[in-house]
Order: structure tokens, then C-alpha cells, then sequence
């Protein structure tokens, strides 16, 4: 698993989404979705996931009001909308039982305690194990 699998478990479900290219730059650079929602302070997979849950057209209406807000690509500003449609479409379809921002594991409910209690038996049958083969090496 990779880095990016770790922070963002739906990254490879929005790969074609935040690596599709918006346009240049005034330097002339090549920006990507991801680059310019990072440029513009949001956390590009949140965004993504967020884009994809809302649906196509609310997706669309978002997508362009952010673009339209990126001022490093100067065509951006006239034609942010036709770039929303056509990037929009990247997205992938609304999941069910996506809970979006979750990127911590989630741990089984055992009562408190318990855990620490089972190590400390594996640890005891552990020692048990070592002065018996000690006891026989003899």
C-alpha cells in the first residue's frame, strides 16, 4: 500500500478527477485539479469526496464557483463553467456507505481493558514456555 493509499483510502477513486489537467498557468505550468484546490486551500481529496456526494449538478455548481475564484489561470475566469461540466464527469459515482474525512481505523468495540488483559496472558504463557524449555535443556 502506498503513502497516499494510507492518508487517502479513496485516492485511487479520484485519480481521474484531481489529476485531470484545468489548464496553464502564468508561469506556464501545467495545473491539475488536485493542484489547484491545494492552491486555493481546500484538502483535495475531502473536496472530491464531498463534489462526488452531491451529485452531478450540485457538483458542477461548486466545481465552477471554485474555479472561478482560481485566478492563476487567466482563461479560467471566462470559461470556469464549460471546465466544471467536462471535469465533473470525472467523478466517480456517489458511494452509500462512504463516510467522508474518515482516515483513522476503526477499532473494535471490546470492553475496556481487555486487550491489555490478552497480552498479558500471551506474555505469561510466553515466560511459562521459556523456563520449561530451560527446565528440559538441562
Amino acid at each position: 500500500m502506498s503513502r497516499l493509499d494510507v492518508l487517502h483510502p479513496d485516492g485511487s477513486d479520484f485519480d481521474r478527477f484531481l489529476y485531470a489537467f484545468v489548464g496553464e498557468d502564468q508561469n506556464g505550468s501545467a495545473v491539475t485539479v488536485l493542484s489547484a484546490l491545494a492552491r486555493l486551500g481546500f484538502d483535495p481529496w475531502e473536496e472530491a469526496a464531498r463534489l462526488a456526494d452531491s451529485g452531478p449538478d450540485a457538483a458542477r455548481g461548486r466545481l465552477g464557483a471554485i474555479l472561478s475564484g482560481f485566478k492563476d489561470i487567466p482563461a479560467l475566469s471566462l470559461e470556469h463553467g464549460a471546465v466544471a461540466a467536462k471535469l465533473a464527469v470525472l467523478l466517480p459515482a456517489p458511494l452509500p456507505n462512504r463516510i467522508p474525512g474518515l482516515t483513522v481505523p476503526v477499532m473494535p468495540n471490546w470492553p475496556p481493558g481487555s486487550f491489555t488483559r490478552a497480552l498479558l496472558v500471551v506474555f505469561f504463557l510466553l515466560v511459562l514456555a521459556r523456563v520449561y524449555v530451560l527446565a528440559n535443556s538441562g
